[in-house]
């Protein structure tokens, strides 16, 4: 998920982002979590099971200096290192936030300076009976993987590598067609300059455009999917990807059936009256096919913002 998908779906559940943060940070805050790194430790291995989107979690004095590691899902068992360790924090929105409050706070997304991700940090101070701050206690979580949590998007984001092999391959294979048409195309034109002597003369340049013309279409389709479904991080959820990848594709089918209803209408033209009916046909296709693609487009996108409407006022 991309960082604009992360920004808007955090807008949509912002409540329930930050409420979860809240019941984690209150369900692991412990006395102990100050004093003995081991309970950091096993905190963070009942979260990693249970909780997988958590970052990291560590601890800061009353100055917003770091006294422990990051305890991370990745090196929470590495003794060795001591990454965080006596960083001064005093001037993170985190520490900031939590110094003025008795309560959880939950900040606002930002970029984490551990994993270059967009984060959001919980954090709760830790006040004696005397009224001491002895620390506060902070939890990073990764935005984009809290956002799929909610949305229960986790299972199909492990076949996601499979998904891209699989377009992968099919983009090959297009473009390797289109290669192939290309080539042909190009041998009818060198046939063409060395053999005029046909009576055909002037039909032979329609199947090197019907070549070209398919080898366009192709190109333009394989070059979709690989933009769409391999480069690009797509919202599955938000309606307007999808959108745009279904207008791309009709697109595409438009340009090529457009070009070859001219190519017929221009041979029956040129003395073969047989294809006018095919021509008539194929572009009456190519109407029918626009006019369903503008209407899909102007139903989508009225249906999105009302969808969207809908969303506001319910919040």
């Amino acid at each position: 998920m991309n960082y604009i998908s992360a920004i808007d779906r955090y807008h949509d559940y912002k409540d329930a982002i930050h409420e979860l943060m809240a019941s984690i940070v209150t369900g692991i805050f412990d006395a102990r979590l100050f004093k003995d790194e081991q309970s950091m430790v096993k905190a963070m291995r009942w979260l990693s099971q249970n909780y997988p989107f958590v970052d990291l979690i560590f601890t800061l004095d009353a100055a917003g200096v770091q006294t422990s590691r990051n305890i991370t899902q990745k090196t929470f068992s590495d003794r060795k290192s001591d990454a965080g360790l006596g960083v001064d924090r005093h001037h993170r929105p985190y520490f900031r936030q939590a110094a003025a409050s008795d309560g959880v706070i939950v900040t606002e997304p930002y970029l984490s300076t551990t994993s270059h991700n967009l984060c959001i940090s919980s954090a709760l101070r830790c006040v004696d009976d005397d009224g001491r701050v002895g620390g506060i206690l902070v939890v990073d979580i990764d935005l984009s993987d809290a956002i799929e949590f909610l949305m229960g998007d986790r299972r199909r984001k492990k076949f996601q590598p499979l998904f891209v092999g699989v377009y992968s391959l099919i983009v090959i294979g297009l473009f390797a067609v289109v290669g192939i048409l290309l080539y042909s195309a190009a041998a009818e034109m060198v046939t063409l300059l060395h053999d005029r002597q046909t009576g055909d003369l002037h039909l032979k340049p329609f199947s090197i455009i019907i070549f070209l013309t398919l080898a366009l279409a192709i190109f333009d389709l394989g070059k979709t999917t690989l933009e769409e479904e391999v480069l690009m991080q797509k919202d599955i959820f938000r309606h307007s990807s999808t959108r745009r990848t279904i207008t791309r594709f009709i697109a595409a089918i438009l340009i090529a059936v457009s070009i070859e209803s001219l190519l017929l209408m221009f041979k029956s033209v040129l003395g073969s009256p047989q294809y006018l009916g095919n021509a008539v046909a194929m572009m009456a296709a190519a109407v029918g096919l626009l006019v369903g693609l503008g209407v899909y487009v102007y139903l989508g996108a009225k249906a999105e913002a009302l969808l969207k409407r809908s969303t506001r006022s319910t919040r």
